[in-house]
């Protein structure tokens, strides 16, 4: 029985890895296409990316696995004799769950050590790929945008000798108020040695530059603006175009949270949690000391010193002093209120702003911390779901155990999303965002081993068909019962 769950759950495991890796792919193609990469670096993009859906892919796995393993049971009535046997369902389940607890213990050191890792370099990948221009390859009858700062238009290319004829190139490498056209009867196009410039010879044409960024206009009326028209035999071009693969820095990522393991994260959460607390302790004293009226808690010294200009030991009462004051020294001291108001409020809000990009940070880093123990916890949710549900169903195969899985995956990809959004938003406590799709899903992991473990029939329609009667009976008595206590409360009224 053992040996047939790790068969399927290898199998459905590459299924899942295979789905995952093309969604992954898709959604990095614009990356990959056109680039002209070698076939080792598309390799290592294909290698980093699968061990990136490992957590995504290895619980839908272990879900689809224990499905089709006692659904099989199920079907060929095996699961019925060995309850006749008197083997109950948890010892029936007893070596697949000592198998899943050692594989929740190796997917939870592959999300602490390998994830990290192919993480860091994934992504070093891919800014590598984005900055890497794209492979030359100039169409006929189109403009081509693909090299910065200028567009290209050949109407017609032989290919065997290299030519393109009847060139148009617009120049707006400077801007579009200084654009260069040329346009020339044929060129060819080179690159340098070291591969990091393009060098384009037109022959016979004639160029057009405008000359208003080298000459200013005499007036601001003048409507008319230089230019220069050149006619040439043979005219070179030389455009930064670099064709080198050049590898991103991956020390840039050292100090984000997809690069560090639990001790890592553990450590960094301490240090920026030590640094947001003396922060807002020297926000907290700041404000104190600037208060609004000033250094001394006792109202009106600082108003009556702003009033009259001079400082006083006395203590007034706030609206006595207003009303003794002239207007024009009401209006000077309500301007100085405001002021220290705003400048307060400024204060506030500069420090709510600095405050908040520890906070960030902290909760990107328990994030992380949390979805490493979460992926370990979410394998074993979902066997306790799968296997009930395949023992209920008894269906084998990949018919029923499909749509099932793919239901369950996708309510926990939902709630898992949800809670995600609302951690990293800080609507919710890390934890809590974290961790809902497992608080959620285990009562229902529960409740199917109960049912399957009592022999339950759950799916079965006469079986719903008998609560629906009972539960219509139960309200019917409580409306009769409504309806009596009704009627004796109005004859007592009356």
């Amino acid at each position: 029985m053992l040996k047939h769950f790790l068969g399927l759950l290898a199998m459905t495991f590459m299924i899942c890895i295979f789905i995952l890796l093309m969604q992954f792919v898709w959604m990095h193609v614009k990356d990959l296409v056109g680039k002209g990469v070698e076939v080792m670096v598309l390799a290592e993009f294909f290698i980093y990316a699968v061990a990136t859906v490992v957590p995504l892919a290895l619980p839908l796995a272990i879900l689809l696995a224990s499905l089709m393993t006692f659904g099989n049971l199920g079907e060929k009535s095996e699961l019925t004799a060995m309850k006749a046997a008197g083997v109950s369902l948890f010892r029936i389940m007893r070596p697949l769950t000592i198998s899943l607890f050692l594989i929740c213990g190796g997917a939870f050191l592959f999300s602490n050590y390998v994830l990290p890792v192919s993480q860091v370099k994934l992504w070093a990948l891919i800014f590598s790929l984005r900055q890497k221009s794209p492979e030359l390859d100039i169409p006929q009858g189109e403009f081509y945008d693909g090299i910065d700062g200028y567009n290209i238009y050949v109407r017609h290319k032989d290919p065997l000798k290299g030519m393109l004829y009847d060139m148009m190139i617009y120049d707006y490498s400077e801007g579009f108020q200084n654009a260069t056209v040329m346009v020339a009867d044929s060129g060819r196009i080179y690159f340098t040695d070291d591969k990091k410039y393009l060098l384009l010879r037109l022959y016979s044409g004639e160029s057009f530059e405008n000359l208003d960024r080298k000459q200013k206009r005499a007036t601001k009326s003048e409507k008319n603006i230089p230019y220069r028209r050149e006619s040439f035999a043979m005219k070179q071009l030389l455009i930064d175009f670099d064709m080198e693969f050049n590898r991103y820095n991956e020390d840039v990522l050292s100090d984000q949270h997809v690069s560090k393991n639990v001790t890592e994260l553990v450590q960094s959460i301490d240090s920026v949690q030590v640094l947001a607390h003396g922060r807002s302790a020297e926000q907290s004293a700041s404000i104190v000391e600037n208060r609004y009226f000033g250094r001394e808690r006792k109202s009106g010294r600082n108003l009556q010193e702003d009033a009259v200009g001079a400082p006083s030991d006395k203590v007034y009462d706030l609206d006595s002093l207003l009303a003794n004051l002239s207007p024009d020294e009401r209006y000077r001291v309500a301007s100085a209120a405001l002021e220290k108001a705003k400048a307060q409020r400024d204060q506030i809000d500069y420090n709510a702003l600095m405050l908040n990009d520890y906070q960030r940070y902290i909760r990107r880093h328990e994030i992380e911390l949390y979805r490493k123990f979460t992926l370990a916890f979410a394998c074993l949710v979902f066997f306790f779901i799968g296997a009930p549900l395949g023992a209920i169903t008894r269906k084998g195969g990949l018919g029923m155990p499909v749509v099932i899985s793919v239901v369950m995956f996708i309510v926990y990809y939902i709630i898992d999303n949800t809670g995600y959004k609302m951690a990293r938003e800080a609507l919710w406590p890390c934890w809590a965002g974290m961790w809902l799709s497992s608080f959620v899903l285990l009562p229902i992991g529960i409740f199917l081993t109960y049912k399957a473990a009592t022999d339950s029939t759950l799916f079965n329609p006469d079986a719903w068909v008998k609560v629906f009667v009972k539960l219509k009976r139960f309200i019917y008595k409580i409306w009769i019962q409504l309806r009596k206590l009704l009627k004796t409360s109005a004859k007592a009224n009356s």
